[in-house]
């Protein structure tokens, strides 16, 4: 038995040993490019092996909750790509079947071609006995997400020093940019426990978001306020559809006393034009229940690689 290594020290998730199954597994084609565009991820089927593990009550590398499901994944350092491939999902097809796996942790000790499943994972597709059990695999871009991308900024987080986790992407984002009131955009580095880091002032906020995942196309969050580790839920998503089911349309209500001059489909603009908050969730043991409106989204230009 092995134990998973942190890639890098961090404040977010709590020590420990996580115990490992290892053998081979997956090859995963991302790349942390820094500034230099990331290739995407290969959805052609790979040959490989996979293994199990558990938690044992830490957290994954990647510093967001286990998916609710428990499928999840822990990649060696090259698919793990300095924290990139955080938030992405392979299909896994072994023995007994297939799995969807969201990348959630790094297990640096896993050579290059070895995935490590949660427990849950392993089961649905081979027998826990086996230890290890062949597998073929393949990434999943634009994967259905349980809902809108989330943004929570993490303790510690203050006007000089602007640090978030972004959840709920499912593909790989290549670059993260901020601005508050006033302000100028200013890019964000990622670390391999996946936080984006811009070390320097950027004031009180509100702040927009913009991100661009590495098929080039880019998405901007409003509205995003300084409150350290508390899950801020967005409007705005990099993939259409939801793993569960989309949000749904509003009930038609009867006979308003003001005839509506809208469409049947309310149009980006008019949710934009109403004061917009994100939704808001503690990231502590017990989530905060207090419900505002969702941010507005604000699509951008796609962004050319380099």
């Amino acid at each position: 038995m092995t134990a998973h290594r942190l890639l890098a020290p961090r404040w977010l998730a709590t020590g420990g040993a996580v115990l490992l199954a290892g053998a081979l597994g997956v090859a995963l084609l991302l790349q942390n490019g820094g500034s230099a565009c990331a290739a995407p991820p290969s959805s052609a089927k790979h040959k490989g092996k996979a293994t199990f593990y558990d938690l044992a009550g830490t957290q994954g590398n990647c510093s967001t909750k286990p998916p609710a499901d428990d499928l999840y994944v822990a990649l060696g350092r090259t698919e793990y790509s300095g924290a990139m491939a955080c938030g992405s999902y392979l299909d896994v097809t072994g023995p007994k079947g297939k799995v969807r796996v969201k990348v959630f942790d790094s297990c640096p000790p896993c050579a290059a071609g070895h995935i490590d499943l949660s427990r849950t994972a392993f089961n649905r597709i081979g027998k826990e006995i086996d230890g290890i059990i062949p597998i073929t695999y393949r990434a999943v871009p634009n994967a259905p997400t349980p809902g809108p991308l989330s943004v929570t900024f993490v303790e510690g987080t203050s006007q000089y020093y602007w640090a978030v986790t972004i959840d709920n992407h499912s593909n790989p984002i290549r670059s993260v940019q901020a601005k508050g009131p006033g302000g100028s955009w200013k890019k964000a580095a990622l670390e391999d426990y996946n936080v984006w880091i811009i070390d320097g002032r950027m004031g009180g906020g509100p702040f927009q978001v913009r991100m661009t995942d590495i098929y080039g196309k880019t998405i901007t969050a409003n509205n995003i306020r300084l409150l350290p580790q508390k899950r801020q839920t967005t409007s705005v998503r990099f993939a259409t559809g939801s793993s569960t089911e989309a949000a749904p349309a509003p009930a038609k209500k009867k006979a308003s006393p003001t005839p509506s001059k809208a469409s049947s489909s309310p149009s980006p603009s008019a949710s934009a034009s109403s004061p917009a908050a994100p939704l808001l969730e503690s990231t502590q043991a017990a989530p905060a229940p207090d419900e505002v409106a969702l941010a507005a989204a604000e699509p951008a230009a796609k962004a050319s690689c380099g």
